[in-house]
């Protein structure tokens, strides 16, 4: 009795101690081309302010003028705004030119590198940018 309850505890703390290794886990940019941004311009069709990450849905018209649906993550909300972001930056309907690491699969999916809105206003993930 005392090894089996013995080795529940040791799995148990195995467990603990490999948590925070799990979490970091799907924070990686592995997927995405970071050697070769992609700058294109388009319209939000959707701003999704929340946890983990933010995500920013956008139409862009490929070269055969067909429309193709992107979607790029970026960080968290709380680090967003800690460089001047807010759940008001972006609304259906802007026009934006953005810059990603696009999916090195080829889908219409990235992770934002940066963003300008119409009018100038640009909004970085980069607080050297800023």
């Amino acid at each position: 009795m005392k090894t089996m309850v013995r080795g529940w505890v040791l799995t148990v703390l195995a467990l603990v101690l490999l948590a925070p290794t799990f979490t970091w886990a799907h924070h990686g940019t592995a997927a995405y081309d970071d050697a070769h941004p992609v700058t294109m311009t388009g319209t939000v069709t959707e701003f999704n302010w929340g946890n983990p990450h933010v995500q920013i849905y956008y139409d862009v018209k490929s070269n055969k003028g067909e429309v193709v649906h992107w979607s790029v993550e970026t960080l968290s909300p709380g680090k967003l705004a800690r460089l001047g972001w807010s759940k008001d930056s972006l609304k259906t309907g802007d026009q934006i030119t953005i810059t990603v690491w696009a999916a090195k699969n080829g889908a219409p999916v990235g992770f934002m590198r940066k963003l300008v809105v119409a009018g100038g206003k640009e909004l970085h993930m980069d607080e050297k940018a800023n």
